[in-house]
């Protein structure tokens, strides 16, 4: 049988980027900040904290998907990585910023 390439980790945490207090999701791994929308180079398969980079990510651009709703794409400043990341606009605890997320998909950049 196949390892499984998700793990689970939903801890609270600090964003790197802005400051801002974020709280676990309580239901997936919470991997970007829901107010700037950035991340960490943490993982190489979602929430199993195996990327040596460490490097901040910023949101390049949002792609709208039919099945996942917005899809976060993030660069790493530090490697240069891109990964892919399901959006949480729609959380109970701390959704996404939609602001930022229209920006994103309408090609804007954000800081």
């Amino acid at each position: 049988m196949p390892e499984k390439r998700f793990r689970k980790n939903d801890a609270a945490f600090t964003c790197a980027h802005c400051g801002a207090e974020v709280a676990p999701l309580g239901y997936s791994s919470r991997n970007h900040c829901p107010v700037c929308l950035w991340s960490l180079h943490l993982d190489e398969n979602p929430g199993d904290r195996a990327a040596d980079c460490g490097g901040q990510m910023r949101p390049i651009r949002v792609e709208p998907d039919p099945r996942k709703g917005y899809v976060i794409i993030h660069k790493c400043e530090k490697c240069g990585a891109i990964r892919r990341c399901k959006a949480a606009h729609e959380a109970a605890v701390q959704p996404d910023d939609i602001n930022l997320l229209i920006k994103l998909t309408a090609g804007e950049q954000i800081k």
